[in-house]
C-alpha cells in the first residue's frame, strides 16, 4: 500500500485524553480515483475481478474485461457529449453497468450519482432538482424525477459504449470533486455530500484495520449493486487491492447465501447486521472451510448475534463505524480484535477524538462526541451548495460525527448511539444500544429497539418494543430489565411488535418507533 503506514504509530498525549492522533496516508499530487481502483488491471488481466453468483451459476468479469469496460464507457459518454465536471445522475438497478458506469465517469472526469434504485418519484425527483445534473443514465423499470425532460442516456447504450475505444484517465488535484452521494436520512432528510478523489485512497486505511483484506481473497457482500456499502466494501476496495468480488444475483435470498458462500470459496463475508440475523433464523449453515471472517456495518450488531454466527461458522464478525460523509473509521480486524462491548479501535491513519461540547477530549471512560480530524483524506469535502451547513458540523479543527461514544482505557471505543437517539431518565443520558443489549439477552426476545417517548405533555418515558413469538408479561420483562439495569435505565413500557420499523437501507428507524401505539 504505497503511501500508508505498514504500522499503526499509536499516539496518545500525556494524561490518557480520549484522543487518537496518527499520520493520515497522503495520494499522489496527481491523481484519479477510478484509475487507481483498476491499477491493478493490467498485471492480472485473466484473474476473475468479479463473479455475479447465483444457485444456478456465475456470470465472470476477468480484470482486463473490466477495465476495457470502464475506460470504453468512459470513452463513450465523453462522445456523447459530457464533459469533465458536468454531473451524471444514475438511475440503473441493480446490475454491474452500475459500478462499470460509476467508475467510468469519475475516469473522465464526469461526476457520478449514484442513487437507490428503491427511492420514490419524490424522492428523485428532489435529488434531481438538487443536484441539476447534466444528464440522467436509467434503466427502463427505474424511476426517474417527475417532470424530467433532459437528456436521458438508456442502460443499454453502456453496453454499446464498453468497445469504445478507451481514453486516458482524467489526472489531477486528488482534492478536486469525483462524486456526490446522498446520505440514508436516517437523523433528517437526505443530503448530497461531496466527495474527492482523495476519498478512496483513504479507503487503504480499512484494509487491514478492518477488512483485514489480501489480493487472494474473494470477498461476498451480500447488498446490491447500488449500495453504498456494497460500491466500496464488496467492489472498490476488493479491486484496488487485486481480489475478487462476489455479489449475488437479483433475486437470491439471504437463506442461500450460505450456500454461495461456500460453492463459491468465499474468505471473507460482508452484510449490515439484518442479513446475518436473517441468516442464522432461516437456515443451517454448511461447513465453510475457506471462510476466515465476517464483516458487519450499517448499525450496531446485537452481541446475540455475533455469537449465533461464531457458533455456527466458527469464525468472527469484525464491525466497524462509519458514515457517508467518512466511510469508516473505527473498527475491529483480525489483526486487532474489539474487545466485548466496543465497536474497535480507530484505524491506523486515522485522526479522533471523544469531545466534550467546548471541544476539548474528554477523559477516557467518559461518554462525548466522536469527532473526525478535518485532516482526514476520507472526509468529504462538504455537502452540495451547502457551506454554511458544512461548517456547522466542525467544532474548531474537528468534524462532529454525532455519535456519541466512550473510549476505554486500552483504546477501544463503546459506540453508545447517535446523539439525537440517546434517552433522557431522569437527567440522565441512557443509551438505547445499551438497554437493548439486556433485553436481546431474553429467551422471549428475538430482537428489540429502544426509544424516548412522550406519554403526556412534558412528560417522557424509555420506552422498549420488540419482537419474539408472543407478547410477554410487561412485569416480567421490567422485573428481567431491573435485575440487569440500573433502575433510570430500565424501560417503563414494552410493545410487542410483529417487527421492528426499518429504514430504506435496513436499519432501525427510531423516529417511526417514536410514533408506535403504546398499546
Amino acid at each position: 500500500m504505497p503511501g500508508l503506514a505498514q504500522k499503526a504509530r499509536l499516539s496518545y498525549p500525556e494524561g490518557m485524553d480520549s484522543i487518537f492522533f496518527d499520520t493520515p496516508p497522503a495520494p499522489p499530487e496527481r491523481f484519479n480515483m477510478a484509475a487507481h481502483v483498476l491499477a491493478r488491471a493490467g498485471d492480472r488481466p485473466d484473474r476473475t475481478a468479479l463473479a455475479i453468483v447465483s444457485p444456478m451459476g456465475a456470470a465472470r468479469w476477468r480484470y482486463g474485461a473490466l477495465a476495457q469496460a470502464v475506460e470504453g464507457i468512459a470513452a463513450g459518454l465523453l462522445a456523447s457529449g459530457l464533459g469533465p465536471g458536468d454531473r451524471l445522475l444514475m438511475r440503473l438497478g441493480n446490475e454491474v453497468e452500475f459500478p462499470l458506469t460509476y467508475l467510468a465517469a469519475i475516469w473522465a472526469g464526469i461526476l457520478p450519482i449514484p442513487a437507490s434504485a428503491a427511492l420514490s418519484v419524490p424522492e428523485i425527483t428532489r435529488i434531481a432538482a438538487e443536484t441539476r445534473p447534466a444528464a440522467i443514465v436509467a434503466a427502463p423499470d427505474v424511476s426517474l424525477p417527475d417532470g424530467y425532460d433532459g437528456w436521458v442516456i438508456p442502460a443499454l447504450a453502456l453496453r454499446e459504449m464498453e468497445t469504445t475505444p478507451p481514453v486516458a484517465p482524467a489526472m489531477g488535484d486528488p482534492d478536486r470533486p469525483a462524486y456526490i452521494i446522498y446520505t440514508s436520512g436516517t437523523s433528517g432528510q437526505p443530503r448530497g455530500v461531496v466527495h474527492a478523489h482523495r476519498a478512496v485512497w483513504a479507503r487503504q486505511m480499512m484494509w487491514q484495520g478492518w477488512y483485514g483484506l489480501t489480493p487472494d481473497d474473494r470477498l461476498l457482500h451480500a447488498g446490491a449493486f447500488n449500495w453504498a456499502y456494497t460500491l466500496g466494501t464488496g467492489l472498490m476496495d476488493p479491486w484496488a487491492i487485486g481480489a475478487t468480488a462476489l455479489i449475488p444475483a437479483e433475486g437470491v435470498t439471504s437463506d442461500q447465501i450460505p450456500l454461495l458462500l461456500k460453492r463459491y470459496d468465499a474468505t471473507i463475508f460482508a452484510a449490515a447486521p439484518g442479513v446475518y440475523r436473517q441468516i442464522l433464523e432461516r437456515c443451517e449453515m454448511p461447513d465453510l472451510p475457506r471462510l476466515r471472517h465476517g464483516l458487519s456495518a450499517g448499525e450496531k450488531m446485537s452481541a446475540r448475534i455475533r455469537a449465533a454466527w461464531q457458533a455456527a461458522t466458527g469464525t468472527e464478525v469484525h464491525e466497524a463505524l462509519g458514515m457517508t460523509e467518512c466511510s469508516t473509521y473505527l473498527s475491529g480486524s483480525p489483526d486487532r480484535p474489539a474487545p466485548f462491548g466496543s465497536i474497535g479501535f480507530p484505524q491506523a491513519g486515522r485522526r479522533i477524538a471523544v469531545l466534550a461540547p467546548d471541544g476539548e477530549a474528554v477523559p477516557r471512560g467518559t461518554p462525548g462526541t466522536l469527532g473526525i480530524h478535518a485532516s482526514d483524506p476520507g472526509l468529504m469535502l462538504g455537502y452540495l451548495d451547502a457551506p454554511e451547513e458544512t461548517a456547522e458540523r466542525y467544532l474548531g479543527e474537528w468534524f462532529l460525527t454525532g455519535d456519541t461514544v466512550r473510549m476505554d482505557e486500552d483504546g477501544a471505543l463503546a459506540y453508545l448511539g447517535r446523539a439525537d437517539d440517546m434517552m433522557n431518565a431522569g437527567g440522565y443520558r441512557v443509551s438505547p444500544l445499551e438497554v437493548e443489549a439486556v433485553l436481546n439477552t431474553h429467551p422471549g426476545i428475538a430482537e428489540s429497539a429502544c426509544a424516548e417517548v412522550e406519554v403526556k405533555a412534558d412528560t417522557t418515558v424509555i420506552a422498549a418494543f420488540y419482537t419474539g413469538p408472543e407478547p410477554l408479561p410487561a412485569a416480567e420483562l421490567a422485573g428481567f430489565a431491573a435485575e440487569r439495569l440500573a433502575h433510570y435505565k430500565c424501560p417503563r413500557i414494552f410493545v410487542h411488535l410483529a417487527a421492528l420499523p426499518r429504514s430504506g437501507n435496513g436499519k432501525i428507524d427510531r423516529k417511526s418507533l417514536r410514533r408506535q401505539p403504546l398499546t
